[in-house]
């Protein structure tokens, strides 16, 4: 079998540095960083998300590593590092054939990349080179010179099927008997990720329920009198009456736009700090700069500034709540504003925003920690968020897998994905919850836009 020599795109690195170490497979392959991924990530370290740093620690790394050899080719260099764990193999060109475009940066740096590529496969004459990379557009570059090409090993996964929902059909005689019942007795192909039950009859009767420790907690319209805004569909109520049960330590939602997530999550918490088990909310979303330079939170001045942009969800929702509130006022005539109504609901239960970057050396206590969006955030911010969190917490974690943003991530490899696979397991930690939520609650426009762009098949 061919030694294998794995070119790395600068998104591999930046997706996550763990990634380096799967790669090298304890030095069995060649690693080699193109002097255009490096430019890069030096390009990448002053930023304050988590693109800036996977940069800085991979400059860690570097630094760290010895010199093992310094190689003079005609017409390219290569220098070669080493630790106790990889390889590295860095090559630089004396002269590209591609000129740098400043309007086309990313494309000119693309093809450098792949010129080093070809490089690489001359200079390990006799083994497989193989470009690794996030972007397809580049894996496309590199075929037309005959290169290989790859993506993660992650992308070749799959997403398992989840069941969080069960329906199970049952006798008329059992529904009198449901509440608190173990539910291995009354189905015995239960399994870990059934959070939550639909039990009918043939005759009509219907009950739902979540899981609690393996026991039946049927679903009651009282769970919810106690809230401003009620949930208006089953899977909202589900999803509500976990969190107020609070019997889960870590609840993760897949849920598509619209369909309630952060409002559910915010008027359930303030429930929960107004019985007194929490103290504050903090809602925690990770900021997507590489899309769009013009919409860099580094332009903005001002922390709270720069990451409005991104807790606009919270805000939204802070919102339609206070205006609940105030439709329920008595004195119509003297409203007070939705703005001032929305900082008494801030004070009140405490209510933060907290940025990934902001979390290092912090531990959160007696906190509902809201992690939104969280289909782009990466393994490693994921670990970082919850690794702030003390036995005290709740934590929420909600996003969907359709509207993944960040370039560096799928559906296969970000933290969401990852916390759903944990669904299937029980763990000595912590209990979880889960569930999916798949119908939009905004309205017709969002009925629309489900019906026409979704439902191509219909």
């Amino acid at each position: 079998m061919k030694e294998k020599v794995y070119v790395l795109d600068t998104n591999i690195i930046l997706q996550n540095l763990q990634n380096l170490y799967k790669i090298s497979d304890n030095k069995t392959n060649h690693i080699v960083i193109p002097e255009t991924v490096l430019l890069e990530l030096e390009d990448k370290k002053k930023l304050t998300n988590e693109l800036g740093f996977y940069s800085r620690e991979f400059a860690r790394l570097l630094a760290k590593m010895k010199i093992k050899e310094l190689d003079y080719k005609t017409g390219f260099k290569v220098v070669k590092l080493y630790d106790d764990d990889i390889n590295i193999n860095i090559i630089s060109k004396d002269r590209y054939d591609t000129s740098i475009e400043q309007i086309h940066i990313s494309e000119s740096n693309d093809k450098r990349i792949i010129e080093v590529a070809s490089i690489a496969q001359e200079y390990f004459k006799g083994c497989q080179t193989i470009f690794l990379s996030l972007d397809v557009y580049a894996r496309t570059f590199a075929l037309f010179k005959g290169i290989k090409t790859e993506t993660l090993h992650d992308d070749k996964s799959t997403v398992p099927k989840f069941n969080f929902l069960k329906s199970l059909k049952l006798d008329s005689s059992l529904f009198n008997s449901l509440e608190n019942k173990d539910i291995k007795l009354v189905d015995d192909n239960y399994e870990i990720e059934n959070f939550s039950y639909s039990f009918e009859s043939d005759d009509g009767n219907i009950e739902y329920a979540t899981i609690v420790n393996g026991k039946i907690d049927i679903l009651k319209e009282s769970d919810f009198k106690t809230l401003n805004i009620k949930p208006v569909n089953l899977k909202q109520k589900l999803f509500c009456k976990a969190i107020l049960s609070n019997m889960f330590d870590l609840l993760v939602v897949d849920a598509k736009a619209g369909s309630g997530k952060t409002l559910m999550s915010i008027i359930s918490a303030m429930r929960l700090i107004d019985l007194g088990l929490y103290d504050k909310i903090v809602y925690v979303r990770n900021s997507i700069e590489s899309l769009d330079k013009g919409a860099e939170v580094g332009f903005l001045s001002g922390n709270d500034e720069k990451f409005r942009i991104y807790n606009m969800a919270l805000y939204d929702t802070l919102e339609f709540i206070a205006k609940k509130y105030l439709k329920k006022s008595e004195n119509r005539e003297n409203l007070e504003s939705i703005s001032s109504k929305v900082e008494e609901l801030q004070t009140k239960y405490c209510i933060e925003t907290l940025w990934p970057g902001e979390a290092r050396g912090r531990t959160l206590s007696a906190s509902i920690v809201i992690i939104d969006e969280w289909q782009n955030s990466s393994e490693k911010t994921t670990q970082l968020i919850l690794s702030r969190l003390d036995e005290s917490c709740m934590a929420i974690v909600i996003g969907s897998n359709r509207q993944i943003d960040n370039l560096y991530l799928n559906k296969y490899n970000n933290g969401l994905t990852t916390l759903l696979k944990q669904t299937s397991q029980t763990h000595s930690e912590l209990k979880m919850f889960a569930i999916e939520l798949e119908k939009a609650v905004r309205g017709k426009f969002a009925e629309f836009t489900e019906r026409i762009f979704e439902n191509k098949n219909q």
